[in-house]
């Protein structure tokens, strides 16, 4: 079986900080066995949401026509990978900015290129100090589902508390959620690899 690839996308502009500490553990474990892994800095960049220009529609050539910001380098790396983790923060029970950005781009680039996502293993992270992590957690599944990823479950919902840097390292059930996330979808990779080239590709029928 060919090496897989996982991606997992950073949201919070704070870098070491507790999603980035949450993603790393999922990381860890894939890289146990035997995946590519690779983390990516959204947060804290200058990117920007979707301006509604529908340029991704009329070419569809796989990038956004906003082209100054980090957007069309990572869409390229989620692309290519077999899993997709995006983790944020909770800000006001919500995802970062920067995160909701990424989201509403890749979500339209990815659907007007013949759903680009389609098949590919889609996992939520959230950090939160208290409270809102739930609706965090739903944004990010909105648009792996409406792209047709796969969402594995784990222990819980894929989140860890604490407000300082680092303090989500004292929340055990949050770590070990993170490692049985890992675990799960290096199991489920392992699962459809051989019959993604069966993977349903309906065209779903739109009434005006």
């Amino acid at each position: 079986m060919l090496q897989m690839y996982a991606i997992a996308i950073n949201g919070s502009p704070r870098k070491g900080g507790n999603t980035e500490i949450l993603l790393k553990e999922v990381l860890s474990e894939l890289k146990k066995a035997d995946w590519e892994v690779e983390l990516v800095q959204v947060g804290g960049t200058d990117i920007r949401g979707c301006i509604a220009c529908g340029q991704c529609q009329k070419k569809k050539n796989n990038k956004c026509a906003l082209d100054k910001d980090v957007f069309n380098k990572v869409f390229k790396k989620m692309v290519r990978a077999d899993a997709i983790l995006c983790g944020s923060p909770t800000y006001f029970a919500a995802v970062s900015a920067d995160l909701k950005a990424l989201l509403e781009r890749a979500g339209f680039v990815a659907l007007s290129n013949e759903n680009a996502f389609a098949g590919k293993i889609g996992a939520a992270v959230v950090a939160v100090r208290r409270g809102g992590a739930t609706h965090a957690f739903d944004t990010i599944n909105h648009m792996f589902q409406i792209s047709r990823m796969i969402i594995p479950g784990s222990t819980y919902w894929n989140m860890g508390y604490g407000l300082e840097k680092g303090d989500v390292q004292g929340d055990d059930e949050g770590l070990n959620n993170m490692r049985h996330l890992g675990q799960t979808i290096d199991w489920l990779g392992r699962a459809i690899n051989p019959c993604l080239s069966h993977y349903p590709n309906s065209h779903a029928v739109v009434e005006e």
